[in-house]
């Protein structure tokens, strides 16, 4: 199957006080995706299960978030992510408390040929 990039979004998250970067990266997917309304599958004739969406998060410490519990996020659709250093921790003035930034995107791809009934090969601008 073949996949073409239809769809970038981006979004920011934070756990203001916990240092929870799972909790971060949870609202950071989420702020990426409610602010829209994905149409194009079905406008093609393909079911919203068929998009493959590529998560990428960006926090200061990747190996503390735990990638299932952001992938649950999606509503349909199959999905890969990757974790990655970015985002921003803020210690607090007494240095007793962090608060952690997240930032995702979320870039969903359809296998456009299917919607067309030939068969395709991934292209990706």
């Amino acid at each position: 199957m073949t996949y073409k990039r239809m769809v970038v979004e981006i979004g920011m998250g934070t756990d203001l006080q916990g240092a929870d970067y799972t909790k971060a990266a949870i609202r950071a997917l989420k702020d990426a995706l409610w602010h829209n309304s994905l149409t194009i599958a079905p406008a093609l004739g393909l079911p919203r299960e068929s998009m493959m969406v590529e998560i990428s998060i960006g926090v200061a410490k990747p190996n503390l978030v735990d990638t299932k519990q952001v992938e649950a996020v999606l509503p349909y659709g199959s999905s890969t992510i990757d974790v990655v250093e970015g985002g921003l921790d803020i210690v607090s003035d007494c240095g007793t408390k962090t608060t952690v930034i997240a930032n995702a995107a979320a870039v969903v791809y359809l296998n456009i040929a299917e919607a067309n009934g030939t068969q395709a090969t991934r292209e990706t601008t």
